[in-house]
């Protein structure tokens, strides 16, 4: 049974959908867990900022990892360290201990999905290719779209603890279908950079630190100048360290491709916009207007839907129009969605959200999953868990600081109480905010992945994307 391809595809769907419902779900019950463990605002947001700090964080060390050691065998550590802390998250009765788990299970996750692209790629080939990574976005947008709403529900009838229990389990099948799925690894793999991953780490968590704390503490405080001052400073030493390694984790060279540049940039761009909202519209639904946290759950299908049924839709798509062009528009989508949702307010009902939230989700639909396979298409298939951890990288760290300069922002407009009067206000300016920086974005993109005379053509694994044209 083992090289099955349907095997490896329903492991890599099943342990891709548990990653986003582990966000989103923690998102939703950021309420109900400060208020049962008695917990401050910066405290709780450690439940969402550090899973996502240390997936982001981690995301290059694994796939150098799975390059060396093998995708199966990196696939079902970070599958296993992922259950195991959520397991362990679903019966903490302390924010610290649970922050810690939610930090560890973040860790998991990124072997996990490094390994689960690598395993794809190296599983299928050709058309067969372009087929199975629609369904990994589809799958990446079932997570999204379905986990608010099932948070929403295992909250209003379990509590808070079944949403960091539900992933686990489902990771415990996972780990079930691990002997049967192949192994691989890149023949010519070097040795770990633990210099680049060390800096990298700490650099992202000093920052995350810093905008996270910094509201409470204060932004003059010494504390916060000299996280941001030393995080800064990791983040060129970290630079330094990648040009100097013949076989760098972050391969710096790549980003000399502008189009490979442009595709990290739409990447980043998109989830800095819908990653802050899964997060912080429950809370604003659920305090400001009223609603339930199966309601708000709900509710944000209206963002997260189109992110289900879009990816399937891209690969006809792009028979007919160029994929970098889908990628442009897909940004410019996001930013119009997201000045649209500045008419949000007190009394918002679904008439009033469901507009800007399904443009939104309209423009993260289209890109799920192309991005993906034009990333990975970019690099050698010796390289390919490396490739994807670049852009997953992209993605991670964009969302992990836009959910921590979105939540500092909050934070100072309400005065740490995530309520009226403040809220808002300080949402409105966020989305504000994101609607310029995703407007420049879709431009500077278009610049990026434009062909020029004379430029290479496109790797057999991108066009067999465009429907093996």
């Amino acid at each position: 049974m083992r090289n099955h391809p349907a095997v490896v595809l329903v492991a890599v769907l099943l342990s891709t959908i548990s990653l986003p419902v582990s966000l989103t779900g923690a998102s939703v019950a950021l309420p109900e867990i400060g208020r049962d463990l008695d917990a401050g605002l910066a405290s709780v947001q450690w439940v969402v900022n550090g899973y996502n700090a240390t997936f982001a964080s981690f995301m290059l060390a694994t796939g150098a990892l799975a390059d060396l050691f093998g995708r199966r065998r990196v696939f079902a550590t970070g599958v296993a360290i992922f259950a195991g802390a959520g397991l362990l998250a679903a019966v903490a009765g302390d924010i610290a201990l649970l922050d810690v788990l939610r930090a560890v299970s973040g860790v998991g996750a990124a072997a996990a999905a490094t390994s689960a692209s690598a395993l794809l790629a190296g599983t299928f080939h050709g058309p067969a290719r372009a087929r199975a990574f629609s369904v990994f976005g589809t799958a990446i947008g079932a997570g999204l779209a379905f986990g608010p709403s099932v948070a929403g529900l295992l909250i209003d009838t379990f509590g808070w603890r079944a949403v960091f229990a539900a992933p686990a389990l489902a990771g415990v099948v996972v780990l079930a279908l691990v002997p049967l799925l192949p192994e691989s690894r890149a023949p010519h793999a070097g040795r770990i950079d633990w210099p680049g991953t060390v800096s990298f780490t700490s650099a992202l968590l000093l920052l995350i630190f810093g905008f996270v704390q910094g509201p409470e503490f204060g932004w003059a405080d010494p504390r916060i100048v000299v996280a941001f001052a030393a995080a800064l400073a990791l983040l060129v030493l970290f630079a330094r360290v990648e040009r100097r390694r013949a076989d760098p984790m972050f391969d710096l060279t790549l980003l000399a491709s502008h189009r490979f540049l442009g595709i990290c940039l739409a990447a980043a761009t998109i989830v800095a916009v819908l990653v802050p909202l899964l997060v912080y519209l429950p809370s604003y639904l659920t305090t400001v207007v009223g609603l339930t946290p199966g309601t708000a759950g709900a509710t944000l299908i209206l963002l997260t839907a189109p992110t289900l049924v879009l990816p399937l839709l891209t690969g006809a798509l792009i028979r007919l129009v160029p994929a970098p062009l889908v990628v442009v528009v897909s940004v410019a989508v996001v930013a119009a969605g997201a000045a649209w949702a500045t008419v949000l307010g007190p009394d918002s009902g679904t008439a009033v959200l469901a507009g800007p939230l399904l443009t939104i989700g309209v423009g993260v639909g289209l890109s799920i999953g192309l991005l993906d396979q034009m990333a990975i298409g970019s690099v050698a298939p010796a390289r390919a868990a490396t490739g994807a951890g670049m852009i997953n990288t992209a993605r991670l760290a964009s969302e992990t600081v836009a959910i921590a300069v979105v939540g500092a922002v909050l934070a100072s407009t309400t005065a740490g109480r995530l309520d009226d009067p403040g809220f808002t206000g300080g949402l409105r300016t966020v989305l504000w905010t994101m609607a310029a920086v995703a407007a420049l974005a879709a431009a500077t993109t278009a610049l990026l992945v434009r062909r020029r005379r004379g430029a290479v053509p496109a790797e057999p694994a991108v066009t067999a994307y465009r429907g093996g044209s």
